[in-house]
Protein backbone atom coordinates (compact mmCIF):
# COMPACT_ATOMS: atom_id res chain seq x y z
CA UNK A 1 0.00 0.00 0.00
CA UNK A 2 1.42 3.49 -1.20
CA UNK A 3 2.01 5.84 1.58
CA UNK A 4 -0.45 9.08 1.54
CA UNK A 5 0.82 12.10 0.58
CA UNK A 6 2.04 14.85 2.52
CA UNK A 7 1.27 18.30 1.41
CA UNK A 8 3.77 20.93 1.46
CA UNK A 9 4.45 24.23 2.37
CA UNK A 10 5.04 27.04 -0.12
CA UNK A 11 8.03 29.24 0.97
CA UNK A 12 10.14 31.43 -1.23
CA UNK A 13 9.42 29.74 -4.25
CA UNK A 14 10.39 26.01 -2.86
CA UNK A 15 7.96 23.48 -1.51
CA UNK A 16 8.63 22.95 2.13
CA UNK A 17 8.08 19.90 4.53
CA UNK A 18 6.67 21.21 7.57
CA UNK A 19 7.56 20.38 11.23
CA UNK A 20 4.29 20.44 12.01
CA UNK A 21 3.03 17.52 14.85
CA UNK A 22 -0.52 18.05 13.66
CA UNK A 23 -1.58 16.76 9.93
CA UNK A 24 -4.84 16.08 9.18
CA UNK A 25 -6.57 13.89 6.78
CA UNK A 26 -7.82 15.12 3.35
CA UNK A 27 -10.63 12.99 2.59
CA UNK A 28 -12.06 11.70 -0.48
CA UNK A 29 -16.04 12.85 0.34
CA UNK A 30 -17.54 9.71 -2.23
CA UNK A 31 -15.82 7.71 -0.13
CA UNK A 32 -14.01 8.75 3.31
CA UNK A 33 -10.55 7.62 1.76
CA UNK A 34 -7.71 9.66 2.75
CA UNK A 35 -6.19 11.17 -0.30
CA UNK A 36 -3.83 13.29 1.42
CA UNK A 37 -2.38 15.03 4.70
CA UNK A 38 -2.10 18.87 5.47
CA UNK A 39 0.03 19.75 8.13
CA UNK A 40 -1.07 22.32 10.54
CA UNK A 41 1.83 25.02 10.17
CA UNK A 42 3.67 26.12 13.30
CA UNK A 43 4.20 29.27 14.42
CA UNK A 44 7.83 29.48 13.44
CA UNK A 45 6.92 28.27 9.56
CA UNK A 46 4.13 31.29 9.53
CA UNK A 47 7.30 33.60 10.71
CA UNK A 48 9.17 32.37 8.06
CA UNK A 49 7.06 32.60 5.19
CA UNK A 50 5.50 36.34 6.52
CA UNK A 51 9.94 37.31 6.61
CA UNK A 52 10.35 35.88 3.38
CA UNK A 53 7.08 37.67 1.84
CA UNK A 54 8.68 40.84 3.83
CA UNK A 55 12.35 40.41 2.01
CA UNK A 56 10.46 40.01 -1.61
CA UNK A 57 8.58 43.10 -1.32
CA UNK A 58 11.28 45.36 -1.49
CA UNK A 59 12.55 44.45 -5.10
CA UNK A 60 8.74 43.14 -6.39
CA UNK A 61 7.27 46.49 -5.11
CA UNK A 62 9.46 48.42 -7.98
CA UNK A 63 9.26 45.75 -10.55
CA UNK A 64 7.89 47.53 -13.43
CA UNK A 65 4.21 47.60 -14.19
CA UNK A 66 4.94 45.70 -17.46
CA UNK A 67 6.70 42.45 -15.78
CA UNK A 68 4.07 42.03 -13.42
CA UNK A 69 1.50 41.93 -16.52
CA UNK A 70 3.45 39.83 -18.12
CA UNK A 71 3.24 36.96 -14.81
CA UNK A 72 -0.55 37.44 -15.12
CA UNK A 73 -0.77 36.81 -18.80
CA UNK A 74 1.69 33.39 -18.48
CA UNK A 75 -0.46 32.10 -15.79
CA UNK A 76 -3.89 32.73 -17.15
CA UNK A 77 -2.59 30.58 -19.79
CA UNK A 78 -0.44 27.92 -17.68
CA UNK A 79 -3.81 27.79 -16.12
CA UNK A 80 -6.25 27.37 -19.02
CA UNK A 81 -3.45 24.55 -20.75
CA UNK A 82 -3.96 22.64 -16.80
CA UNK A 83 -7.95 23.27 -16.01
CA UNK A 84 -8.32 19.26 -16.56
CA UNK A 85 -5.86 18.97 -14.11
CA UNK A 86 -7.26 21.68 -11.30
CA UNK A 87 -10.48 20.55 -11.76
CA UNK A 88 -9.35 16.67 -11.22
CA UNK A 89 -8.20 18.18 -7.81
CA UNK A 90 -11.08 20.14 -6.90
CA UNK A 91 -13.53 17.13 -7.27
CA UNK A 92 -11.25 14.76 -5.27
CA UNK A 93 -11.12 16.83 -2.53
CA UNK A 94 -13.89 18.80 -2.37
CA UNK A 95 -16.77 16.33 -4.15
CA UNK A 96 -18.09 18.67 -7.19
CA UNK A 97 -19.30 17.51 -10.54
CA UNK A 98 -15.93 18.26 -13.07
CA UNK A 99 -18.35 20.47 -15.14
CA UNK A 100 -18.89 22.83 -12.03
CA UNK A 101 -15.22 22.57 -10.82
CA UNK A 102 -13.98 23.81 -14.64
CA UNK A 103 -16.82 25.94 -14.08
CA UNK A 104 -14.98 27.12 -10.90
CA UNK A 105 -11.50 27.42 -12.93
CA UNK A 106 -13.25 29.54 -15.42
CA UNK A 107 -14.26 32.30 -13.20
CA UNK A 108 -11.33 32.27 -11.63
CA UNK A 109 -9.31 32.94 -14.96
CA UNK A 110 -12.22 35.94 -15.12
CA UNK A 111 -9.76 37.68 -12.35
CA UNK A 112 -6.45 36.51 -13.72
CA UNK A 113 -7.51 38.15 -16.93
CA UNK A 114 -8.62 41.18 -15.36
CA UNK A 115 -5.26 41.59 -13.22
CA UNK A 116 -3.72 42.10 -16.74
CA UNK A 117 -5.42 45.30 -16.81
CA UNK A 118 -3.05 46.61 -13.69
CA UNK A 119 -1.34 48.95 -15.42
CA UNK A 120 -4.31 51.36 -16.57
CA UNK A 121 -5.98 50.25 -13.05
CA UNK A 122 -3.75 51.80 -10.73
CA UNK A 123 -3.27 55.05 -12.66
CA UNK A 124 -3.38 58.14 -10.49
CA UNK A 125 -4.59 61.41 -11.33
CA UNK A 126 -2.82 64.63 -11.95
CA UNK A 127 -3.78 68.47 -11.31
CA UNK A 128 -1.09 70.77 -13.29
CA UNK A 129 -1.59 74.46 -11.56
CA UNK A 130 -3.89 73.51 -8.99
CA UNK A 131 -2.52 76.62 -7.62
CA UNK A 132 -0.50 78.98 -9.46
CA UNK A 133 3.10 77.29 -10.05
CA UNK A 134 1.79 74.34 -7.76
CA UNK A 135 0.50 70.41 -8.97
CA UNK A 136 -0.83 68.06 -7.13
CA UNK A 137 -1.36 64.50 -7.98
CA UNK A 138 -1.63 60.70 -6.71
CA UNK A 139 0.80 57.61 -6.56
CA UNK A 140 -1.58 54.42 -6.03
CA UNK A 141 1.23 52.15 -4.26
CA UNK A 142 1.34 48.92 -2.56
CA UNK A 143 0.90 48.25 0.70
CA UNK A 144 3.51 45.38 1.28
CA UNK A 145 2.89 42.07 2.83
CA UNK A 146 -0.86 41.05 2.58
CA UNK A 147 -2.75 37.56 3.38
CA UNK A 148 -5.84 35.51 1.68
CA UNK A 149 -7.59 32.92 4.04
CA UNK A 150 -10.47 30.82 2.25
CA UNK A 151 -12.90 28.48 2.58
CA UNK A 152 -13.22 24.99 1.04
CA UNK A 153 -15.98 25.44 -1.41
CA UNK A 154 -14.20 27.38 -3.96
CA UNK A 155 -10.44 26.20 -3.74
CA UNK A 156 -9.53 27.80 -6.87
CA UNK A 157 -11.82 30.67 -7.37
CA UNK A 158 -11.30 32.19 -4.05
CA UNK A 159 -7.63 32.70 -3.65
CA UNK A 160 -8.33 34.04 -7.46
CA UNK A 161 -10.26 36.98 -5.72
CA UNK A 162 -7.29 37.96 -3.59
CA UNK A 163 -3.88 37.14 -4.76
CA UNK A 164 -3.94 38.05 -8.49
CA UNK A 165 -4.85 41.73 -8.04
CA UNK A 166 -2.97 41.99 -5.00
CA UNK A 167 0.46 41.29 -6.27
CA UNK A 168 0.08 42.50 -9.96
CA UNK A 169 -0.29 45.57 -8.22
CA UNK A 170 2.99 45.40 -6.18
CA UNK A 171 2.30 43.63 -2.96
CA UNK A 172 3.53 40.56 -1.77
CA UNK A 173 0.88 37.36 -0.63
CA UNK A 174 0.57 34.84 1.54
CA UNK A 175 -2.23 32.20 1.31
CA UNK A 176 -3.61 30.02 3.86
CA UNK A 177 -6.43 27.77 1.94
CA UNK A 178 -8.75 25.78 3.36
CA UNK A 179 -7.20 22.64 5.18
CA UNK A 180 -10.39 20.43 3.71
CA UNK A 181 -9.20 20.58 0.40
CA UNK A 182 -5.91 22.27 -0.44
CA UNK A 183 -4.32 20.98 -2.97
CA UNK A 184 -5.86 22.22 -6.38
CA UNK A 185 -4.87 25.92 -4.26
CA UNK A 186 -1.20 24.87 -4.00
CA UNK A 187 -1.01 23.98 -7.51
CA UNK A 188 -2.82 27.09 -8.47
CA UNK A 189 0.46 28.75 -6.78
CA UNK A 190 2.92 26.42 -8.41
CA UNK A 191 1.40 27.38 -11.99
CA UNK A 192 2.07 31.02 -10.25
CA UNK A 193 5.61 30.30 -10.05
CA UNK A 194 5.74 28.55 -13.18
CA UNK A 195 4.57 31.97 -15.01
CA UNK A 196 7.21 33.90 -13.77
CA UNK A 197 6.73 35.32 -10.35
CA UNK A 198 9.51 35.76 -8.38
CA UNK A 199 9.99 33.49 -5.14
CA UNK A 200 8.73 34.78 -2.02
CA UNK A 201 6.25 36.89 -3.95
CA UNK A 202 3.65 34.29 -3.10
CA UNK A 203 3.73 32.18 -0.44
CA UNK A 204 1.47 29.06 0.69
CA UNK A 205 0.83 28.16 4.22
CA UNK A 206 -1.88 25.49 5.68
CA UNK A 207 -3.52 25.54 9.19
CA UNK A 208 -6.36 25.60 11.10
CA UNK A 209 -7.42 28.64 13.44
CA UNK A 210 -4.15 28.92 15.30
CA UNK A 211 -2.60 30.36 11.81
CA UNK A 212 -5.60 31.93 10.67
CA UNK A 213 -5.53 34.13 13.85
CA UNK A 214 -1.59 34.39 13.44
CA UNK A 215 -2.11 35.75 9.87
CA UNK A 216 -4.63 38.44 11.72
CA UNK A 217 -2.41 39.09 14.51
CA UNK A 218 0.95 39.28 12.64
CA UNK A 219 2.41 43.02 12.44
CA UNK A 220 3.99 42.81 9.35
CA UNK A 221 0.79 41.97 7.18
CA UNK A 222 -0.90 45.09 6.42
CA UNK A 223 -4.11 43.25 4.63
CA UNK A 224 -6.14 40.25 5.33
CA UNK A 225 -9.06 39.12 3.02
CA UNK A 226 -11.23 36.28 4.36
CA UNK A 227 -14.54 34.50 2.16
CA UNK A 228 -15.85 31.29 4.50
CA UNK A 229 -18.43 31.65 7.62
CA UNK A 230 -20.03 34.72 9.46
CA UNK A 231 -18.64 32.79 12.47
CA UNK A 232 -14.97 33.07 11.44
CA UNK A 233 -15.25 35.81 9.61
CA UNK A 234 -16.40 38.18 12.57
CA UNK A 235 -13.64 37.49 14.69
CA UNK A 236 -10.38 37.47 11.57
CA UNK A 237 -12.57 41.17 10.87
CA UNK A 238 -12.57 41.77 14.62
CA UNK A 239 -8.44 40.35 15.48
CA UNK A 240 -7.28 42.07 11.85
CA UNK A 241 -8.90 45.58 12.95
CA UNK A 242 -7.57 45.25 16.27
CA UNK A 243 -4.04 44.50 15.26
CA UNK A 244 -4.32 47.78 12.76
CA UNK A 245 -4.68 46.29 9.61
CA UNK A 246 -7.18 46.69 6.82
CA UNK A 247 -9.92 43.78 5.98
CA UNK A 248 -12.28 42.19 4.31
CA UNK A 249 -14.42 39.85 5.02
CA UNK A 250 -17.28 38.34 2.84
CA UNK A 251 -19.20 35.59 4.97
CA UNK A 252 -22.82 34.29 5.05
CA UNK A 253 -26.05 34.38 3.14
CA UNK A 254 -29.17 33.35 3.29
CA UNK A 255 -30.06 33.98 -0.78
CA UNK A 256 -33.66 34.75 -2.17
CA UNK A 257 -35.33 33.84 -5.61
CA UNK A 258 -38.50 35.96 -6.09
CA UNK A 259 -40.53 34.49 -8.59
CA UNK A 260 -43.37 36.26 -10.11
CA UNK A 261 -46.51 34.83 -11.78
CA UNK A 262 -45.93 36.71 -15.17
CA UNK A 263 -42.05 35.19 -15.25
CA UNK A 264 -40.99 32.72 -18.07
CA UNK A 265 -42.12 29.61 -16.16
CA UNK A 266 -39.89 27.03 -17.69
CA UNK A 267 -36.98 29.26 -17.86
CA UNK A 268 -37.62 30.16 -13.89
CA UNK A 269 -38.04 27.07 -12.49
CA UNK A 270 -34.94 25.03 -14.47
CA UNK A 271 -32.76 28.14 -13.05
CA UNK A 272 -34.28 27.54 -9.92
CA UNK A 273 -33.17 24.09 -9.99
CA UNK A 274 -29.58 24.68 -10.77
CA UNK A 275 -29.28 27.37 -8.16
CA UNK A 276 -30.70 25.54 -5.02
CA UNK A 277 -29.11 22.43 -5.62
CA UNK A 278 -25.76 22.67 -7.78
CA UNK A 279 -22.48 22.27 -6.12
CA UNK A 280 -24.48 20.36 -3.54
CA UNK A 281 -25.81 23.80 -2.05
CA UNK A 282 -22.29 24.36 -1.03
CA UNK A 283 -22.22 28.11 -2.72
CA UNK A 284 -22.45 31.33 -0.34
CA UNK A 285 -24.52 32.85 -3.65
CA UNK A 286 -26.47 29.56 -3.99
CA UNK A 287 -30.49 30.12 -3.76
CA UNK A 288 -31.48 28.66 -0.45
CA UNK A 289 -34.84 30.21 -0.43
CA UNK A 290 -37.61 30.75 -3.22
CA UNK A 291 -40.26 33.30 -2.99
CA UNK A 292 -43.16 32.06 -4.41
CA UNK A 293 -45.09 35.24 -5.29
CA UNK A 294 -49.35 34.78 -6.18
CA UNK A 295 -50.54 32.26 -8.25
CA UNK A 296 -46.50 31.21 -9.10
CA UNK A 297 -46.77 29.59 -6.25
CA UNK A 298 -48.90 26.85 -8.25
CA UNK A 299 -45.78 25.71 -10.16
CA UNK A 300 -44.15 24.71 -6.79
CA UNK A 301 -45.20 21.10 -7.81
CA UNK A 302 -43.63 21.28 -11.26
CA UNK A 303 -40.67 22.72 -9.05
CA UNK A 304 -40.27 19.27 -7.37
CA UNK A 305 -40.61 16.78 -10.17
CA UNK A 306 -37.51 18.40 -11.84
CA UNK A 307 -35.92 18.15 -8.98
CA UNK A 308 -36.50 14.98 -8.54
CA UNK A 309 -35.08 14.20 -11.64
CA UNK A 310 -31.29 15.19 -10.82
CA UNK A 311 -28.63 12.95 -11.05
CA UNK A 312 -26.96 12.94 -7.42
CA UNK A 313 -23.15 10.67 -7.93
CA UNK A 314 -19.73 11.28 -7.49
CA UNK A 315 -17.87 14.28 -8.43
CA UNK A 316 -16.40 12.26 -11.63
CA UNK A 317 -19.78 11.15 -12.98
CA UNK A 318 -20.45 13.86 -15.81
CA UNK A 319 -23.85 12.92 -16.06
CA UNK A 320 -23.86 13.88 -12.20
CA UNK A 321 -25.98 17.36 -11.63
CA UNK A 322 -24.54 17.21 -7.93
CA UNK A 323 -22.02 15.33 -5.66
CA UNK A 324 -21.65 14.57 -2.30
CA UNK A 325 -21.06 17.29 0.84
CA UNK A 326 -17.44 18.26 1.86
CA UNK A 327 -17.55 15.89 4.53
CA UNK A 328 -19.24 14.05 6.90
CA UNK A 329 -19.41 16.51 9.29
CA UNK A 330 -21.38 18.65 6.96
CA UNK A 331 -23.70 15.52 5.86
CA UNK A 332 -24.30 15.86 9.85
CA UNK A 333 -25.34 19.10 10.10
CA UNK A 334 -27.10 18.90 7.43
CA UNK A 335 -29.59 16.51 8.06
CA UNK A 336 -29.88 17.79 11.41
CA UNK A 337 -31.23 20.90 9.72
CA UNK A 338 -33.67 19.08 7.93
CA UNK A 339 -34.38 17.46 10.88
CA UNK A 340 -35.48 20.44 12.92
CA UNK A 341 -37.64 21.85 10.11
CA UNK A 342 -39.90 19.32 10.10
CA UNK A 343 -39.88 19.01 13.99
CA UNK A 344 -40.41 23.10 13.73
CA UNK A 345 -43.69 22.55 11.27
CA UNK A 346 -42.36 23.14 8.15
CA UNK A 347 -43.88 20.90 5.48
CA UNK A 348 -40.99 18.23 3.74
CA UNK A 349 -42.37 18.30 -0.07
CA UNK A 350 -39.31 16.65 -0.91
CA UNK A 351 -36.74 14.48 1.80
CA UNK A 352 -33.06 14.05 0.53
CA UNK A 353 -31.86 12.11 3.06
CA UNK A 354 -30.38 8.46 4.09
CA UNK A 355 -29.20 8.49 -0.05
CA UNK A 356 -26.90 6.03 -0.98
CA UNK A 357 -24.69 6.02 -4.45
CA UNK A 358 -23.99 2.44 -5.51
CA UNK A 359 -20.56 1.68 -4.80
CA UNK A 360 -20.34 4.73 -2.51
CA UNK A 361 -22.23 3.83 0.15
CA UNK A 362 -19.66 6.12 2.81
CA UNK A 363 -20.05 9.28 0.87
CA UNK A 364 -21.67 12.39 2.31
CA UNK A 365 -24.77 12.07 -0.09
CA UNK A 366 -27.74 14.39 0.50
CA UNK A 367 -30.37 14.67 -2.28
CA UNK A 368 -32.10 17.81 -2.97
CA UNK A 369 -34.65 18.88 0.07
CA UNK A 370 -37.50 21.25 -0.50
CA UNK A 371 -39.83 22.72 2.12
CA UNK A 372 -42.57 24.85 2.27
CA UNK A 373 -44.73 26.61 4.99
CA UNK A 374 -40.99 28.08 5.86
CA UNK A 375 -41.63 30.86 8.54
CA UNK A 376 -39.00 33.81 9.33
CA UNK A 377 -38.51 32.30 12.79
CA UNK A 378 -37.47 28.85 11.91
CA UNK A 379 -34.06 27.44 12.05
CA UNK A 380 -34.12 26.31 8.78
CA UNK A 381 -34.57 29.90 7.34
CA UNK A 382 -32.22 31.38 9.91
CA UNK A 383 -29.31 29.58 9.30
CA UNK A 384 -27.08 29.24 6.19
CA UNK A 385 -27.57 25.05 5.38
CA UNK A 386 -24.80 24.76 2.99
CA UNK A 387 -26.40 22.28 1.74
CA UNK A 388 -29.02 20.89 -1.23
CA UNK A 389 -31.62 22.67 0.71
CA UNK A 390 -34.83 24.91 -0.63
CA UNK A 391 -36.95 26.64 1.98
CA UNK A 392 -40.29 27.75 0.11
CA UNK A 393 -41.94 30.92 1.38
CA UNK A 394 -45.28 31.86 -0.48
CA UNK A 395 -46.56 35.49 -0.16
CA UNK A 396 -49.07 38.22 -2.21
CA UNK A 397 -47.19 40.24 -3.68
CA UNK A 398 -44.10 41.60 -4.70
CA UNK A 399 -44.13 44.38 -2.01
CA UNK A 400 -44.37 41.56 0.38
CA UNK A 401 -41.82 39.60 -0.84
CA UNK A 402 -39.25 42.82 -0.95
CA UNK A 403 -39.97 43.32 3.16
CA UNK A 404 -39.44 39.70 3.83
CA UNK A 405 -36.07 39.79 2.08
CA UNK A 406 -35.35 43.16 3.99
CA UNK A 407 -35.93 41.61 7.01
CA UNK A 408 -33.32 39.43 6.67
CA UNK A 409 -29.89 40.09 8.64
CA UNK A 410 -28.19 38.81 5.27
CA UNK A 411 -27.21 40.81 1.80
CA UNK A 412 -24.74 38.48 0.06
CA UNK A 413 -27.08 37.48 -2.93
CA UNK A 414 -30.74 37.85 -4.14
CA UNK A 415 -32.82 37.61 -7.79
CA UNK A 416 -36.03 38.07 -9.21
CA UNK A 417 -37.77 36.33 -12.64
CA UNK A 418 -40.26 38.33 -13.97
CA UNK A 419 -41.28 39.95 -17.81
CA UNK A 420 -42.29 43.03 -16.38
CA UNK A 421 -38.97 45.94 -16.58
CA UNK A 422 -41.21 48.23 -14.21
CA UNK A 423 -41.35 45.23 -11.35
CA UNK A 424 -37.26 44.68 -11.70
CA UNK A 425 -36.48 48.51 -11.37
CA UNK A 426 -39.03 48.23 -7.82
CA UNK A 427 -37.33 45.39 -7.23
CA UNK A 428 -33.76 46.50 -7.48
CA UNK A 429 -34.37 49.76 -6.13
CA UNK A 430 -36.40 48.89 -3.22
CA UNK A 431 -34.01 45.72 -2.57
CA UNK A 432 -31.01 46.22 0.24
CA UNK A 433 -28.76 43.64 -0.85
CA UNK A 434 -25.29 43.93 -2.38
CA UNK A 435 -25.85 41.71 -5.36
CA UNK A 436 -29.24 41.38 -7.36
CA UNK A 437 -30.32 39.21 -10.36
CA UNK A 438 -32.68 39.72 -12.70
CA UNK A 439 -33.60 36.74 -14.86
CA UNK A 440 -30.50 35.33 -13.66
CA UNK A 441 -30.80 33.42 -9.93
CA UNK A 442 -27.10 33.15 -8.96
CA UNK A 443 -25.96 37.04 -9.41
CA UNK A 444 -22.28 36.95 -9.16
CA UNK A 445 -20.61 39.79 -11.04
CA UNK A 446 -18.22 39.34 -13.69
CA UNK A 447 -14.04 40.14 -12.83
CA UNK A 448 -14.49 43.27 -13.45
CA UNK A 449 -17.38 44.40 -11.10
CA UNK A 450 -16.69 44.06 -7.55
CA UNK A 451 -18.11 41.40 -5.49
CA UNK A 452 -20.58 43.64 -3.05
CA UNK A 453 -21.85 41.71 -1.01
CA UNK A 454 -23.63 43.87 1.89
CA UNK A 455 -25.04 44.18 5.92
CA UNK A 456 -24.50 40.90 7.69
CA UNK A 457 -22.73 39.13 4.71
CA UNK A 458 -19.45 41.67 4.47
CA UNK A 459 -17.45 43.05 6.63
CA UNK A 460 -15.44 46.13 5.92
CA UNK A 461 -16.04 49.07 2.95
CA UNK A 462 -14.48 46.98 0.18
CA UNK A 463 -14.92 43.85 -1.71
CA UNK A 464 -13.35 41.71 -4.07
CA UNK A 465 -12.50 42.59 -7.47
CA UNK A 466 -12.89 45.27 -9.84
CA UNK A 467 -11.88 48.14 -8.66
CA UNK A 468 -12.67 48.23 -5.13
CA UNK A 469 -9.80 45.63 -5.17
CA UNK A 470 -7.68 47.77 -6.14
CA UNK A 471 -8.38 50.35 -3.61
CA UNK A 472 -8.68 47.22 -0.72
CA UNK A 473 -4.77 46.16 -2.08
CA UNK A 474 -3.06 49.80 -2.64
CA UNK A 475 -2.65 52.89 -0.85
CA UNK A 476 -2.79 56.32 -2.09
CA UNK A 477 -0.38 59.09 -2.04
CA UNK A 478 -1.91 62.51 -2.48
CA UNK A 479 1.72 64.99 -3.80
CA UNK A 480 1.22 68.92 -3.70
CA UNK A 481 4.74 70.20 -6.10
CA UNK A 482 5.77 73.53 -5.89
CA UNK A 483 8.83 73.80 -7.94
CA UNK A 484 10.92 76.89 -8.19
CA UNK A 485 11.71 78.07 -12.01
CA UNK A 486 15.68 78.64 -10.82
CA UNK A 487 15.94 74.61 -11.59
CA UNK A 488 15.23 75.23 -15.23
CA UNK A 489 17.93 78.21 -15.49
CA UNK A 490 14.85 80.73 -15.79
CA UNK A 491 15.40 84.48 -14.66
CA UNK A 492 12.85 85.00 -11.64
CA UNK A 493 14.41 88.25 -10.39
CA UNK A 494 11.39 90.36 -9.63
CA UNK A 495 11.45 94.24 -10.11
CA UNK A 496 10.73 96.37 -7.55
CA UNK A 497 10.13 99.31 -9.65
Amino acid sequence: MSAVPRIPLLIGGELVQSKSTEWRDVLNPATQEVVAQVPFATKEELDMAVANSKEAFKTWRNTSQANRTRVMLNLQKLVRDNTAAIAKSISLEHGKTLPDAEGEVGRGLEVIEHACAMASLQLGEYAENAATGIDVYTLIQPLGVCAGITAFNFPIMLPCFMFPMAITAGNTFILKPSEQDPSSSLMLAQLALEAGLPPGVLNVVHGGPEIANGICDHPDIKAVSFIGSTHVGTEIYRRSSKAGKRCQAMMGAKNHCVILPDADREVALNQLVGAAFGAAGQRCMATSVAVMVGEARDWLPDFIERAKKLKVSIGSDRDADLGPLVSPAALERVEDLIQKGVDEGAELLLDGRKLTVKGYEKGNFVGPTVFSGVKADMTIYREEVFGPVLAVVCVDTLEEAVEFINQNPNGNGVAVFTQDGGAARYFQHNIDVGQIGINIPIPVPVAWFSFTGSRASKLGDLGPNGKQAVYFWTQTKTVTARWSAHAAGVNTTISMK
